[in-house]
């Protein structure tokens, strides 16, 4: 039942509504100034509020004020005796879903408690669809329309709120400390801090003491005792990245820490419990790296518990559109320039970019087009020549190989890859036309642009 709250100090205006709510299906109930109208908003069970003006505490606007900012999609109807069309206008700029003179009809304020109504719902459903599209497209920071990624985010969801040690693979660039932080944010962990450590950034002894700590006179300028990263991220989550260059001893000690829940700070015996939750990241191969016995096989498989791998931009071209709108509203703020965008030009040449430096790279080529385009839409020649088709043509020279060819048809796949996607940038991702001017036709094109992931 639709349950209307009568905010009104006249007694007998109160009375009169709610006998005329009642007769008509709805349950309503009654105060008589703004403090005691809160208890029943705040506890979220209101779906409209007729308000007077000169309601005691603050007035009916204030009231309006207070709704909005506790619980937006319920509608307010402002009442008032002695208001005036300027009164009516401000009202309805401000939020307020009508506004009704005193005295008034039962037929007026039954229509205007429809027409709010009405436009509390459609308040609601807008809502409900934005939450849906924005569940679609990201993740925390993470933005992602592919299945692929789309598949990420549900078992981000699934794990978040678990203690479950996560591996996070891919090249460098791909978002994977963006996904960590997206982990923690899930997750009941929240409230306590999210501490990153780069594993690669620290030569091996400065990297135990990071992150066990370690007692005073342990070591050479240890003159105090040192609360390590793990004791510091007590109740939140930590965050290794690039684990895989960690040397053989500092990961035994990280086992017995993933086994155990235990550290020992650096020159100490004595074990410290610790409550976190571990994140681990790496751009390199695990199992070549424990087949090379240049990682341990059983930290791998303590590690590996769930795995998740973010693919690199070239095979999530769907996402780049995404992506590039999501930075340059970013950073269009940040530098106050909130109404950038991007010509369809620039838009085509970003997509069918090579980007080598996935989301990184992407998002630093957004920002310097907005820090040195000098009109109001970004083109083509605010990007850097690096993702021109001419540099495009130049990437097709072969790199010169260290090891062993790759089979002749997966070798060939880079190129075709990069000649198909100059092609559709030249010809604005038309791709009929892209079709005669690579001498092929359509058919042929739409099955490479499957097989190649191209989009």
């Amino acid at each position: 039942m639709t349950k209307i709250l009568v905010a009104d100090p006249d007694p007998r205006a109160r009375a009169d509504l709610q006998q005329l709510l009642g007769s008509r299906g709805f349950e309503a109930e009654a105060v008589d100034d703004v403090r005691a109208a809160l208890l029943p908003i705040d506890e979220g069970t209101i779906d409209l509020v007729l308000a007077d003006l000169a309601l005691p505490g603050g007035g009916g606007m204030q009231l309006l004020h207070e709704v909005q900012a506790r619980h937006p999609e319920t509608a307010v109807v402002l009442l008032s005796a002695f208001g005036s069309v300027q009164d009516a206008v401000s009202a309805m700029r401000q939020g307020a879903a009508d506004f009704l003179g005193k005295p008034f009809a039962s037929d007026q304020v039954l229509v205007a408690i429809e027409r709010a109504l009405e436009k509390a719902t459609l308040r609601r459903e807008n809502s409900a669809l934005r939450s849906a599209l924005d569940d679609r497209l990201r993740l925390d920071n993470v933005v992602g329309t592919d299945p692929r990624m789309q598949a990420i985010f549900k078992t981000v969801k699934a794990v978040a709120d678990t203690r479950t040690t996560v591996l996070i693979t891919g090249e460098s660039g791909t978002g994977k400390t963006l996904l960590a932080r997206a982990l923690h944010q899930l997750s009941a962990r929240r409230g306590g801090p999210f501490i990153e450590v780069n594993c690669g950034a620290l030569p091996e002894n400065l990297l135990e003491s990071e992150l066990f700590g370690h007692s005073k006179g342990s070591f050479t300028g240890a003159v105090r005792d040192k609360v390590g990263k793990f004791e510091a991220a007590a109740g939140g989550t930590i965050f290794l990245d690039e684990i895989g260059t960690s040397s053989p001893a500092f990961q035994v000690k990280l086992l017995r820490v993933l086994q155990d829940r235990v550290i020992e700070r650096v020159g100490d015996t004595r074990t410290v419990p610790v409550d976190v939750r571990i994140v681990l990241a790496t751009n390199k191969d695990l199992e070549q790296a424990v087949a090379a016995g240049e990682f341990r096989e059983d930290l791998y498989y303590r590690i590996n518990v769930v795995s998740i791998e973010m693919p690199p931009l070239r095979q999530r071209r769907a996402d780049i559109q995404a992506l590039a709108e999501h930075f340059l509203a970013r950073f269009a703020r940040e530098h106050g320039r909130p109404h950038l965008a991007f010509t369809d030009r620039a838009m085509a040449l970003l997509l069918h970019a090579a980007w080598p430096g996935n989301v990184r790279q992407l998002e630093n080529v957004v920002e310097r087009a907005v820090v040195l385009c000098q009109h109001e839409a970004i083109d083509s020649h605010d990007l850097p020549a690096t993702l021109s088709p001419r540099a495009a043509v130049a990437s097709l020279e072969p790199a010169p190989a260290d090891g062993p060819p790759l089979p002749l048809k997966e070798a060939l796949l880079g190129p075709e890859r990069r000649i198909i996607e100059q092609a559709l940038l030249h010809c604005g991702g038309n791709r009929e036309q892209a079709a005669r001017l690579l001498g092929i036709n359509r058919s042929t094109l739409f099955h490479k642009l499957r097989r190649l992931g191209i989009r």
